[in-house]
């Protein structure tokens, strides 16, 4: 069995490769992916619907990578402190500055929250992307309230 740092690193590898059949592997049933600065009504649950949420905003992407992390693990608990930087097809680049919280156990991501900054996204996007986000597949919704 992997230790949850090599989980995390793993997850890491398939999500900027955006594999995501390999990402829904990551992920039971009762997993929870939350965007902090969304709020707990906007988190999804399970491997399918975490997949849905991850697709609206990075399917569309020209490019997409990250950059150096800081990686923390302790017990079942993994903290990565990282960057990612979004290209969109019509040339709009962005680079957040993230942390992540992943709690896993024999393998699993079940708790993964991703703190960052919604208005430097929101800038740094094409002047329609909100519009584009709001029109999306939002049948992955979740309301997290209470469990996050």
């Amino acid at each position: 069995m992997p230790t949850p740092a090599e989980t995390a690193a793993a997850f890491w590898d398939a999500l900027y490769a955006r594999d995501w059949e390999a990402i829904a592997g990551f992920f039971g049933p009762d997993s929870i992916y939350y965007d902090v600065p969304t709020g707990p009504g906007a988190a999804a649950k399970g491997p399918d619907d975490i997949v849905k949420r991850l697709k609206l905003g990075l399917e569309q992407l020209a490019g997409y990578d990250h950059g150096p992390a800081t990686v923390v693990s302790e017990g079942s608990i993994v903290v990565t402190e990282h960057a990612e930087h979004w290209r969109w097809p019509t040339g709009e680049e962005v680079t957040l500055p993230f942390v992540s919280i992943q709690h896993v156990h024999d393998g699993v991501i079940t708790l993964w929250k991703d703190y960052w900054d919604l208005g430097t996204l929101m800038a740094g996007g094409p002047p329609n992307w909100q519009e584009l986000l709001e029109a999306g597949d939002l049948s992955w919704m979740f309301d997290a309230t209470g469990l996050v």
